[in-house]
């Protein structure tokens, strides 16, 4: 089976070619970066940490690119709060991010352009534009860019111009011709970052920086881009006018939108102050575990978080690590290398099907219990192969046993003692007190596993 993808473009799954053989390029939005990322943030940057993972897997050379938008309202307005210069802000929480996407085993991009190293390309992104007559300059020193002269404005969202013309309403602040009309070029109010231009000194507007940056990474037109599901609309739509207007040719040729993170029945969102951090859950539980809840779900469907989710996923990541550390040979598996089975096609199956992660797992949970009733060679293979399918969804690379005792804390050495005392008291024959010490930890959450290599154990 090749890989379908479902394109948000034409709204079906599609076989995915790419336009030179054996390469993919592939550009998503990234931060807007003022703040730390919530795990809503988690969610889309973890999709498409897939997505490149698993088009790598199956032999794709893939040029991932993940802007960073360094100049922005919000940005100003949070820098100017501190009183520190806007690129200090944006330095500061661009390492947090990169910090934060690291303990989620997110991989950093090919490339990571940043809005204000490419002034120049918009400059004369908007410079086309405006000759084109796709885009014009009010008195003020702001362009906006003509909605209605765009043959296919809404192809991607599916928003009708009339029907966004009637819930509309008129800035009496400008001078647009219409008041669909976007900014491509904003002029500078007083004490902003600003830059020259043929139209004054002013700064991008946010769409237009997103086209100039995938543009000069990729060219003029490349295989696949992605985002949250926010930015469908206005922000795709009005990346793929500007470019489109600009070029004369396709875009992105595949459109490619990650679920929602729900809160109940909302999203989470810092608009609506229903979030945490990624720091703040990354206190509680480890970075695995997070993923591992965020991948479990389509990369398509919305996610709701409950109090309990994080513990279900950590339950059910520890049926994979106890079933590696019952391999023999102390849970070390030595061969760590795909086999031609059914779990394997199924995996690569479900995978090739849009990235449908929950039955690629369903196979994997399947070979855990293939893993847990064999012994010998044939074990060791099996739980190689574990490891190895577990890698391409970027999971079970830990060692069992730090994975399995992680959350012990400073019970960690009592545990230890507890087990040294109950190792002394069979030996000297004192069964009542092993059986009492053995209970005591079973109390705390504590399993005890004895082997030929000794007694260890794991927080249940």
């Amino acid at each position: 089976m090749s890989l379908q993808i479902y394109n948000t473009l034409t709204r079906q799954k599609e076989t995915f070619k790419p336009l030179v053989e054996g390469k993919v390029g592939m550009y998503v939005c990234g931060m807007t970066v003022y703040d730390f990322c919530h795990l809503g943030h988690a969610r889309a940057f973890l999709a498409f940490d897939l997505i490149v993972r698993y088009m790598r897997h199956i032999g794709l050379d893939v040029n991932y690119v993940r802007n960073v938008t360094d100049i922005d309202d919000k940005i100003i307005k949070r820098a100017n709060e501190n009183g520190e210069p806007f690129l200090d802000l944006v330095d500061r929480f661009a390492n947090a991010m990169n910090e934060d996407f690291d303990k989620l085993g997110i991989g950093r991009p090919t490339h990571e352009p940043r809005a204000t190293a490419h002034i120049d390309d918009i400059i004369k992104l908007v410079s086309t534009l405006i000759d084109k007559g796709f885009a014009y300059a009010v008195p003020n020193g702001d362009v906006y860019y003509r909605v209605r002269k765009f043959d296919g404005y809404g192809k991607l969202s599916g928003k009708v111009l009339d029907d966004l013309e009637a819930g509309s309403r008129v800035d009496v602040d400008t001078d647009k011709e219409d008041p669909l009309d976007f900014v491509l070029w904003k002029a500078a109010k007083e004490d902003e970052p600003h830059w020259e231009s043929p139209w004054g000194i002013g700064r991008p507007g946010w769409h237009i920086e997103c086209s100039a940056m995938s543009t000069c990474c990729l060219g003029e037109t490349f295989d696949i881009h992605g985002g949250g599901p926010d930015l469908k609309f206005p922000h795709h739509e009005n990346e793929i006018a500007q470019s489109e207007a600009a070029t004369g040719k396709t875009y992105a040729n595949t459109w490619i939108h990650a679920g929602a993170l729900r809160l109940g029945e909302e999203k989470m969102s810092k608009s609506l102050g229903n979030f945490f951090t990624i720091r703040d859950i990354l206190e509680k539980y480890d970075g695995e575990v997070v993923r591992f809840f965020l991948i479990s779900s389509h990369y398509r469907s919305h996610v709701s978080y409950m109090d309990n989710s994080l513990d279900d996923a950590h339950g059910k990541l520890a049926r994979f690590y106890n079933a590696l550390s019952s391999v023999e040979n102390g849970g070390v598996v030595l061969d760590v290398k795909d086999l031609d089975n059914d779990y394997s096609t199924r995996f690569h199956a479900a995978m090739d099907d849009d990235f449908n992660t929950p039955e690629a797992i369903a196979a994997l949970f399947d070979l855990v219990r293939e893993v847990n009733k064999t012994t010998g060679e044939e074990q060791q293979a099996l739980a190689g192969q574990l490891k190895y399918l577990g890698g391409v969804l970027g999971c079970l690379q830990a060692d069992p046993q730090t994975f399995l005792q992680a959350g012990a804390g400073d019970d960690a050495a009592w545990i230890e003692e507890m087990i040294a005392k109950r190792i002394a008291a069979k030996k000297a024959k004192d069964f009542a007190t092993a059986d009492a010490v053995r209970d005591e930890l079973v109390a705390k959450g504590i399993v005890l596993k004895d082997g030929p290599e000794g007694t260890v154990w794991t927080k249940s």
